[in-house]
């Protein structure tokens, strides 16, 4: 990886980058912008990435290819760099960059029904439940999305009025926040951000590790 001390923030070129792909997500064209990809969303990204290895561990950077397969939207590449730590564990800390700006925070994707079964035994206890909802009310008062998917209704086996039924319904669970694309997404400061983020959502990682586990 590149040493942490030549992170220097994301310069404009990468999310206009990503506005263009979005234009134009053909092969031709990121073949002819690679150099653009790497220089200014590759390098920074991993740059930043081995600014927070030594707090929260080493990362994934995601390729930026679609995988295609199953999808109707046959467009080849990523609109988006994204990074993961965590991959294989069921709860990571996750981080990106797009036309829109920065995004970053935490919590778990599931990767099966035993997790979600879990996680929703988790909620349903009192202690860990209310835990759990302390923190997701400090996270949105930090300005936090809670999101993950979620069924519409009442899931099997508990009360529609559940006092945390919200959080019943989810299948899974994330804490983002956006950033956007302030003056500072070009400088060192950006570290320092997604530093903060991370730390901010490591309590829910911390109580879905404990609680929900990989799957």
């Amino acid at each position: 990886m590149t040493t942490a001390v030549n992170f220097s923030g994301f310069p404009p070129g990468a999310l206009s980058f990503y506005a263009e792909l979005e234009d134009v997500n053909t092969r031709a064209w990121w073949l002819a912008h690679k150099d653009v990809y790497e220089r200014d969303v590759r390098e920074p990204m991993l740059a930043l990435l081995d600014g927070l290895e030594e707090e929260f561990g080493e990362a994934k950077l995601f390729r930026p290819n679609r995988d295609v397969r199953f999808s109707a939207d046959k467009s080849p590449y990523k609109t988006h760099q994204g990074a993961l730590v965590g991959e294989g564990t069921g709860v990571a800390y996750y981080v990106q960059v797009s036309a829109d700006g920065l995004r970053a925070g935490g919590g778990f994707r599931t990767g099966g029904p035993a997790q979600t079964a879990r996680f929703r035994a988790a909620v349903d206890a009192p202690s860990s439940g209310i835990a759990l909802e302390g923190i997701l009310r400090s996270l949105r008062d930090q300005d936090f999305d809670v999101l993950g998917e979620r069924v519409k209704t009442t899931p099997r086996g508990y009360a529609p009025d559940h006092p945390r039924i919200e959080t019943l319904r989810h299948k899974e669970l994330m804490a983002v926040r956006d950033f956007g694309a302030p003056s500072w997404l070009a400088t060192r400061r950006t570290l320092t951000v997604v530093r903060d983020a991370w730390r901010a959502v490591r309590p829910l990682d911390e109580w879905l590790s404990t609680h929900v586990g990989p799957a």
